[in-house]
């Protein structure tokens, strides 16, 4: 099993709705979980492996007799968590009701014992035949979730039950069959994001890169597993966030302001916002013009998280770094000079993950353990990130 409990195996039958499951690819990713797709080798007619390694980011194989050295038929089944077989066709639920294992993704589910959702998609006639409604009655005796098709126009001129689901319908059934999209109920998250600013005149200050994605990531990804979210968001420009509170904020003595009178009652504060690290002795009202733009007196900013962290009251503190040259070493140093309970370093070297979607880094937990987070959305890390934050809390 896996560490976070977010390791899904996605099963692709040979029928026409394969290409619908590049959504549910996605959308699953956009839920947190890590997906490694398995196709049956048959539907790779309909979609290749190059599309769902370019989606995933992961390898792509559909016999055991590839990637040998690597056990794949065992080591995959070992660290899934849930399984998703979308589309699954009249042969393939045959073949899973009689126990067959002559593919990858058969000896994948022969080989797990963890919940497992299969999404019909055939023709109305092979749907109702009466060697697939034994076979479907068979999977769900041994614990098998089997979603009803939709009824509807099929690939043909033809009508009827038989038709792949819409994406969220299966993505909402998955998330209650596995049961961990609301894990977050009743709790407390403060979220920071974007990057400070510090005036130096009207129209001049010190800042930084930050986009403020991975941050609003958090935000979204706490609120959907039920959390109530606050979101301090320092000089980004956000869309509609339903649902979660949002305090707007340019500097970081602003920003400290709003987390002294919030934290206290937080259960978990995750400091995705880059602070700037100095500000200018003193900020001037009219722009000053070139010819006197010599020089900058500089003060350091309030070390915002190293004020809360003598406040921690139960609270779990997740903390970033950016950092250029010995990243783990100076993440380690971040971690127990602030206090803090995990925290998340990349490297931005040449300007990486700044303003990007994607991420790629190291957790470092408390207790000395690092975790590698290979390149991956940035939604997909919010999630690793409140997974590990959840298991502090206890």
């Amino acid at each position: 099993m896996s560490a976070t409990n977010r390791e899904v195996i996605l099963g692709i039958g040979a029928g026409i709705a394969a290409y619908k499951s590049a959504d549910v690819l996605r959308r699953l990713q956009d839920q947190g979980f890590g997906v490694t797709v398995v196709p049956t080798p048959s539907s790779l007619n309909f979609v290749g492996a190059a599309t769902w390694e370019a989606l995933s980011h992961r390898a792509v194989t559909t016999q055991v007799w590839e990637r040998v050295e690597e056990v794949r038929h065992i080591s995959l089944a070992k660290n899934a968590d849930y399984f998703l077989i979308a589309p699954a066709t009249a042969d393939l639920i045959a073949r899973l009701a009689s126990g067959r294992a002559d593919d990858l993704l058969t000896n994948l589910v022969l080989a797990s014992d963890v919940p497992k959702m299969i999404v019909p998609a055939m023709h109305p006639s092979m749907w109702l035949d009466a060697a697939t409604v034994a076979n479907v009655a068979t999977l769900r005796a041994r614990g098998f979730h089997v979603m009803e098709p939709e009824t509807g126009r099929l690939t043909g001129s033809d009508s009827g039950q038989g038709r792949f689901p819409e994406t969220m319908s299966i993505v909402n059934q998955f998330l209650t069959v596995t049961g961990v999209h609301r894990d977050l109920e009743g709790k407390k998250i403060i979220v920071t994001a974007g990057g400070t600013r510090e005036a130096i005149d009207p129209v001049r200050f010190i800042g930084n890169r930050s986009s403020g994605k991975q941050g609003i990531s958090v935000a979204k990804a706490a609120a959907r597993r039920g959390a109530q979210v606050h979101l301090i968001a320092a000089n980004v420009e956000l869309e509609n966030l339903d649902g979660i509170l949002v305090t707007h904020v340019v500097t970081a003595d602003e920003m400290l302001q709003v987390l002294n009178s919030s934290f206290a009652q937080c259960n978990i504060l995750v400091m995705s916002a880059a602070v700037a690290d100095a500000k200018p002795v003193a900020s001037v009202d009219e722009k000053i013009k070139k010819a006197h733009f010599t020089s900058i007196e500089l003060e350091q900013n309030p070390d915002i998280l190293a004020t809360l962290a003598p406040l921690k009251n139960g609270q779990v503190m997740v903390g970033f770094a950016a950092e250029t040259s010995d990243v783990i070493a100076a993440a380690g140093s971040k971690l127990e000079k602030k206090g803090l309970d995990l925290i998340y370093v990349n490297d931005v070297s040449g300007g990486a993950i700044f303003g990007s979607d994607d991420t790629e880094g190291t957790i470092l937990l408390r207790n000395g353990d690092q975790v590698p987070v290979s390149h991956q959305s940035k939604d997909t890390l919010a999630n690793l990130l409140l997974d590990y934050a959840l298991k502090q809390l206890g």
